[in-house]
């Protein structure tokens, strides 16, 4: 009798065991917002868990390098720009885009069109503010297309290593600053100037277009069938959260909230992101497209010096791969 139970209690240990669901730990590239509505709202309604998957979404930061995260174990999955995992790729570290959600790209130059600047070429003299951490890849890359100097000077722009804020706008400490569609040109607009009073450049409209938010994973892994297919799940139900959040700005902007620990985020400020952001992800179903792909290595590659370290030759073979996307859209 007593091995008649010892041997049911077994059996419903090792049925509980092959029912656990799949840990994935996901590290964004930023804080908490409606970037990652998609990811956030893939948890909240229960696409993960229909896959059989529990995730673990981090929050990033300005002293959270994504490459650096998942270099240490910290994470499966990041999100990130292409350029700076193409940078991390070239100096070791084997990333692979999985998968891309976004298929445009938000990056902009916004200035103040009391300084005069009304098109690149009145760049020459002003102080441009440029954020780093492997998201000035695509402004030295413009700069090098137009031919000024980034080293201050009269002929050159003068570059301010710009926070993750417009406060160098609004102080005046700088005719341009880097913005996103999706939140800082927003917050300008917020803080009482007015559209008429802005110049904005779009690094896609410039021809300097690079793909941002992508999944990334280490290459090697992907040999592990397990996880292979852990992460076939994932990008599933991933572009199942970022469809729904497309069709439904409002209450994922509301699932942002609720996810966000910290309260810094306001419910206004998240819809008005998540309208943004929903124009950046439509049209793609998270497979990378080639073309875009070529781009943007082609526009690191036109800029290469000393002020755009990102690549200095042609991505190694596995920078990306369809392998994901095959099965999960399928």
């Amino acid at each position: 009798m007593k091995k008649m139970v010892a041997g049911l209690a077994l059996g419903l240990m090792m049925a509980s065991g092959a029912q656990a669901a799949d840990h994935v730990t996901l590290q964004l590239k930023w804080v908490t917002q409606a970037q990652f509505a998609g990811y956030y709202v893939a948890k909240d309604k229960g696409f993960y868990k229909a896959e059989n998957l529990d995730v673990t979404i981090k929050p990033g930061g300005p002293d959270i390098a994504p490459e650096q995260v998942i270099a240490g174990g910290g994470a499966d999955v990041i999100v990130d720009w292409m350029a700076a995992a193409l940078a991390a790729r070239e100096r070791g570290l084997p990333l692979t885009n999985i998968a891309q959600p976004f298929k445009h790209g938000g990056l902009e130059l916004v200035c103040l069109k009391s300084t005069g600047i009304t098109s690149p070429k009145d760049f020459p003299g002003h102080t441009l503010g440029v954020w780093f951490f492997g998201n000035e890849y695509p402004f030295y890359a413009w700069m090098a297309k137009l031919g000024i100097p980034t080293d201050g000077g009269p002929k050159g722009v003068t570059v301010l290593k710009q926070a993750f804020n417009v406060d160098p706008l609004l102080q005046h400490q700088a005719a341009c600053i880097s913005a996103m569609t999706y939140n800082e040109y927003g917050q300008v607009l917020d803080a009482g100037i007015k559209p008429d009073e802005l110049v904005t450049f779009n690094y896609l409209k410039e021809g300097v277009g690079m793909l941002e938010d992508g999944l990334y994973v280490l290459q090697p892994k992907l040999k592990d069938a397990a996880f292979d297919n852990k992460m076939v799940r994932f990008v599933r139900a991933s572009m199942k959260g970022w469809k729904w959040a497309e069709a439904h700005p409002t209450e994922a902007a509301k699932i942002v909230i609720d996810n966000d620990a910290s309260g810094a985020q306001t419910l206004s400020h998240q819809e008005y992101m998540m309208k943004e952001v929903a124009k950046l992800t439509e049209g793609s179903n998270g497979a990378l497209d080639p073309a875009d792909y070529k781009e943007t290595v082609q526009t690191l590659l036109s800029a290469v010096s000393k002020d755009n370290p990102a690549i200095t030759k042609e991505p190694t073979k596995g920078a990306w791969t369809h392998e994901i996307t095959d099965k999960a859209l399928k």
